[in-house]
């Protein structure tokens, strides 16, 4: 993800947000999907978690190329084995005041076929949900800290934080009901999953 800007409803006025965090403490009006649909077609990425907005703008080449890396070995494995599908930019919408855009999400055929709603949408959460960081320490807490939470209280089986300047993944996996920080794998490891049946990706590929 890309930088991030906080917004609430009656500061924006469904018009673009400039760059900065904006809050309005005394009426504190929660976002919802239905306020995305009128967000205008400007290039940015409009995401709520907890009913607050978050507006992303373009991202890093290098992000996007490792988007698609994580895509192309997901889905190259996924066509195999058919066992699921990879999902680039897909929309989750966890409910009325959660509803964000995961960089790479995979999941199996049957959770695919029972969350996918007539807008191309999922209705709640993927075997897999994995998110490229850009730099900047809001970007970090919004994928480190507010979207682990987010992941883990829905349900996500495992959560991958990829950093492509530092060419490292973290790999957090569901225990106890709720995901915790399993391993952290550099450039010469190998990434594997128990989701994954035989899926294997060397770290370096990613950050091709």
């Amino acid at each position: 993800m890309t930088q991030a800007i906080i917004a609430t409803p009656e500061t924006t006025n469904n018009s673009i947000v400039t760059e900065g965090a904006i809050s309005n403490p005394e009426e504190q009006l929660l976002w919802t999907s239905a306020d995305l649909e009128l967000m205008p077609d400007n290039g940015n990425r409009y995401e709520i978690i907890n009913g607050e907005l978050y507006v992303t703008r373009a991202p890093h080449n290098k992000h996007q190329d490792t988007c698609g890396n994580f895509y192309y070995e997901l889905k190259t494995w996924s066509k195999i084995s058919g066992l699921g599908y990879a999902v680039i930019g897909a929309g989750l919408i966890f409910g009325d005041n959660d509803d964000v855009i995961p960089d790479v999400i995979w999941m199996n055929k049957e959770k695919y076929a029972a969350l996918i709603d007539d807008a191309g949408h999922f209705r709640g959460a993927p075997d897999l949900a994995i998110e490229v960081l850009s730099t900047g320490t809001d970007n970090e807490k919004r994928d480190r800290e507010i979207k682990l939470k987010l992941y883990s209280s829905h349900g996500v089986l495992e959560y991958w934080i990829a950093d492509w300047r530092a060419k490292q993944i973290q790999v957090y996996r569901r225990e106890n009901g709720v995901l915790k920080l399993a391993m952290t794998l550099f450039a010469t490891d190998t990434l594997t999953s128990p989701l994954l049946p035989e899926f294997s990706c060397l770290i370096s590929q990613i950050f091709e």
